[in-house]
């Protein structure tokens, strides 16, 4: 026999076989649409991510209040000796010339209510820098206001989904609302920004950092944000912040992250999460892969006589395994190519749904998936080609 009768006659066992070669097909696609869409959705989210911090720039300093002393996680404000206040803000502002804005940051939660409506919200004490370091735009209205920052006014800019649920379709700019029980005034309306860093600034209340730290009865800002002249200079800057903070403190008392760094170690984990659960996903293919050789092995079993005949033609050991070891080949192949392919559809149209998430499988995971899917055959099919081949011809054109 030729290597091309080897193959025809192997495909044409496939098809005269349709139902268990339709089981087997089923088994592999499951596994290789899992691996695909998965992946895929792992590097949609750390693409998200990387796209929603290269939206900012990429010359951006976090200070936190707390010394980590540690890789495992960001420092708060509990537990610091002391705390991070908007003169320390402007102490480094005034004393490092390559900070180009330094932007304070007070955190909480309130409920937010006009006439019989209201929901809760974040609350984001802040400056006017603020609007420039995070790219927010106006719907309406307009911004906060400058001003000294130890002054609060009675004022408030908000997320359009706050202004949505509050005022319906009618104007936000200039009515009187209430936030954790103080009566501001709506100064602006920000247009449609989506998630940014975690924080949907659809559903925020912006208030002066002042009134911020004093509806939330803290001293200690959550965080300040400096935006610095050059790229080149981020390190420097680190270093000098801390300095600052130190004469001012007495002791290293602040953690200072680059964007860069934040950006990396999300990354990091995102393509860990993304390889744990294209292993979990690849445990399908394994299935269906021990799913083939039961198939083949069924099969060796009813086809003795078909074995027999084949041999007392003059069909050698090497050509029958080769002839069941390629229709295991040909099924998970064929089983990789079509989950593949629908693989990518689902992508596709989750994309369609949630343009958001650029999800696309990596080409790892494509080139890993064609991989593993032939090398199931070929591993899987190895037990029953080689039982195949063993028969004696004799017992074989008898049926045993």
């Amino acid at each position: 026999m030729k290597t091309v009768d080897i193959l025809r006659f192997a495909a044409t066992a496939l098809v005269q076989h349709r139902r268990r070669t339709l089981l087997s097909l089923i088994g592999v696609v499951i596994g290789v649409v899992a691996v695909v869409s998965l992946t895929a959705l792992g590097e949609g989210a750390r693409r998200y991510v990387t796209d929603q911090f290269a939206s900012l720039g990429s010359s951006l300093l976090i200070v936190m209040p707390g010394k980590n002393e540690t890789t495992g996680g960001f420092p708060g404000v509990m537990g610091a000796p002391n705390d991070l206040t908007l003169e320390d803000v402007k102490a480094v502002q005034r004393h490092i010339p390559q900070v180009l804005r330094a932007v304070p940051i007070a955190l909480s939660t309130a409920d937010v209510a006009h006439l019989e409506r209201g929901r809760q919200v974040m609350v984001i004490g802040t400056t006017p820098d603020f609007r420039r370091v995070r790219d927010l735009r106006m719907l309406a209205g307009r911004f906060l206001p400058a001003g000294d920052w130890e002054r609060g006014a009675p004022v408030v800019v908000i997320g359009r989904k706050v202004a949505r649920e509050l005022f319906g379709q009618a104007n936000a700019v200039g009515e009187p609302i209430r936030v954790g029980g103080w009566r501001m005034r709506v100064l602006g309306v920000l247009a449609g920004q989506g998630t940014q860093m975690g924080l949907n600034m659809d559903e925020v209340v912006l208030v002066p950092v002042a009134t911020g730290l004093r509806m939330a009865n803290r001293t200690s800002l959550s965080r300040a944000i400096l935006e610095v002249h050059s790229v080149a200079d981020m390190e420097a800057v680190k270093r000098r912040v801390i300095d600052v903070v130190i004469e001012r403190h007495d002791e290293e008392d602040v953690t200072v992250i680059t964007q860069e760094a934040v950006l990396s170690s999300l990354s990091s984990i995102l393509q860990v999460l993304t390889l744990v659960v294209a292993g979990i996903a690849a445990i399908s293919l394994t299935v269906a892969g021990i799913g083939i050789m039961n198939v083949m092995l069924v099969s060796v079993s009813e086809r003795t006589s078909e074995v027999g005949l084949l041999k007392a033609l003059g069909a050698t050991r090497r050509q029958i395994l080769l002839i069941f070891l390629l229709e295991a080949v040909l099924l998970s192949t064929a089983g990789g190519a079509i989950g593949l392919a629908l693989g990518w559809a689902v992508v596709e149209l989750g994309t369609a749904l949630y343009p958001a998430v650029p999800a696309s499988p990596p080409a790892w995971a494509v080139g890993a998936v064609i991989g593993v899917s032939f090398g199931t055959g070929t591993l899987f099919g190895v037990l029953p080609a080689w039982r195949a081949a063993r028969l004696d011809p004799v017992s074989a054109l008898q049926g045993r």
